[in-house]
């Protein structure tokens, strides 16, 4: 079986635990760090798996990476080429770093580690732990085609995994790795609308939770099938209710206004590696 450590386990990297274990990873086979022992024992508690206190032990990181097949980094960006130097010498030459931090670079990680340590920096998001990501992965130069799909099968049981070149990585994080926070965007104002047209707080909020999890769905049912613009139209009848909705939400200019965010979080995370070189 593959060995996981998961160093640091924050949103992003708990989300990732959460859809491993989902999909039958064994936790016996996991084993996480975290700062201190309050945390670690909470997320021992919440996961199941071995967390290694870094308050109590100063060897948490290199004790858990030595042992680990793949290393999942989930720290802060500032923080992982640090990580990476601290673990090096415990790494074994096959095993798999893999970053989960926006705008951290393969050649930064590198730079930090042995000469051809196989590094593949993932941008998956948030619902990962329900099953239901989406997760980019570059690899570097040293990484084997097998080492690629071992890291891929792992992160594909809880969503789905798209391997592209290392350039294209800022462009998914500005749709799929901020996306979510899109979606709750809009389910959070479709509420807030139920409520101001006198809907009690809570069916409000159900509805639309609910309305976006069936449209999701019918998303990824009709995918080959029908565009989402297709989708869209289907239900927007001539001169109906829906149609006046999207006649607002276009004067309001949200199309662009929605491409415009997504290309601002992809212009971000090119900001922060730029930080982070300079």
């Amino acid at each position: 079986m593959t060995k996981i450590a998961m160093l640091g386990l924050g949103s992003m990297n708990g989300a990732v635990l959460s859809g491993l274990l989902a999909s039958g990873v064994s936790a016996e086979d996991v084993v996480g760090t975290s700062r201190s022992a309050e945390s670690a024992q909470q997320r021992s508690q919440q996961y199941g798996v071995t967390v290694l206190a870094e308050e109590h032990d100063a060897a948490a990181n290199t004790t858990a990476a030595a042992q680990a097949d793949v290393v999942f980094l989930g720290v802060k960006p500032h923080q992982v080429v640090d990580l990476c130097a601290e673990i090096k010498e415990a790494l074994r030459p096959h095993t798999v770093v893999v970053s989960v931090a926006a705008a951290v670079t393969i050649a930064m990680m590198e730079s930090a580690l042995a000469e051809r340590q196989p590094v593949i920096r993932a941008m998956p998001n948030t619902p990962m732990s329900v099953g239901a990501g989406v997760v980019g992965l570059a690899a570097s130069s040293a990484v084997s085609p097998q080492q690629t799909q071992t890291v891929a099968q792992l992160l594909g049981a809880s969503g789905s995994v798209h391997v592209l070149e290392e350039e294209q990585i800022d462009a998914l994080t500005g749709v799929a790795g901020s996306g979510p926070a899109y979606t709750f965007y809009l389910a959070e104002h479709m509420a807030a609308a139920g409520v101001e047209m006198g809907l009690d707080p809570e069916l409000a909020a159900d509805l639309a939770a609910q309305t976006v999890y069936g449209a999701g769905k019918m998303l990824i049912e009709n995918r080959g099938d029908n565009d989402v613009a297709q989708l869209r139209r289907n239900v927007t009848s001539p001169n109906g209710t829906t149609q006046r909705a999207i006649e607002t939400f276009d004067a309001a200019q949200m199309g662009a206004t929605i491409r415009a965010g997504a290309q601002a979080s992809a212009a971000r995370a090119a900001e922060i590696t730029a930080q982070l070189q300079g």
